[in-house]
């Protein structure tokens, strides 16, 4: 379902002074989720509109409420948390790159790093070719230190805008060589 569906509430709070409220709640719809309605008493029958109204009413303290929303809030922090940009280490041609290559991410965005094909692998930042107080040896991998295995990961989250040019240090005589840029 795509789209937007509107529910009509009235909410009945038990606190010191008992009122009730009546407003409309907007509930985006994601492709692949399906939602689940339960008609209360005396509410309109759902046909017609791919997007009806539906009545329905809720008892809940302040309490509860103020619990839900706190709980919402978390929820969307954890999911922009979870954000992250993949770097494949070696292309699913098999080719010795950086995949996607040449690419921007925002300030404090997290970068990971994937083995795919092709390993051993890692990742140095050009201390040459990063932006000037950036401490190119906290970002990188160290010489030592390879994804031998597939599926293997190194995260970093780049905080200073500019360019930064990295390499695997395996491979960068053949050419995986590749630049990010912070905005």
């Amino acid at each position: 379902m795509r789209g937007e569906l509107s529910y009509e509430c009235w909410i009945e709070t038990e606190v010191r002074t008992a009122t009730a409220t009546s407003f409309t709640v907007t509930v985006p719809s994601f492709n692949g989720l399906k939602g689940n309605a339960t008609k209360a008493s005396g509410a309109p029958k759902l046909t017609g509109s791919p997007y009806p109204k539906v009545r329905f009413s809720i008892n809940a303290s302040l309490k509860e409420v103020g619990g839900v929303v706190v709980a919402t809030a978390i929820s969307v922090v954890i999911a922009s948390n979870a954000m992250a940009l993949e770097v494949l280490l070696g292309g699913d041609d098999e080719s010795l790159a950086f995949v996607p290559s040449n690419f921007s991410v925002s300030s404090d965005e997290k970068i990971v790093f994937k083995n795919n094909v092709g390993f051993p692998h890692n990742v140095v930042f050009d201390e040459d070719k990063i932006p000037e107080g950036v401490d190119a040896f906290k970002i990188s991998m160290s010489e030592e230190e390879l994804l031998n295995g597939p599926g293997e990961t190194n995260s970093v989250s780049l905080v200073e805008k500019g360019t930064y040019a990295f390499y695997c240090l395996p491979y960068e005589g053949a050419g995986i060589v590749d630049k990010v840029t912070v905005n």
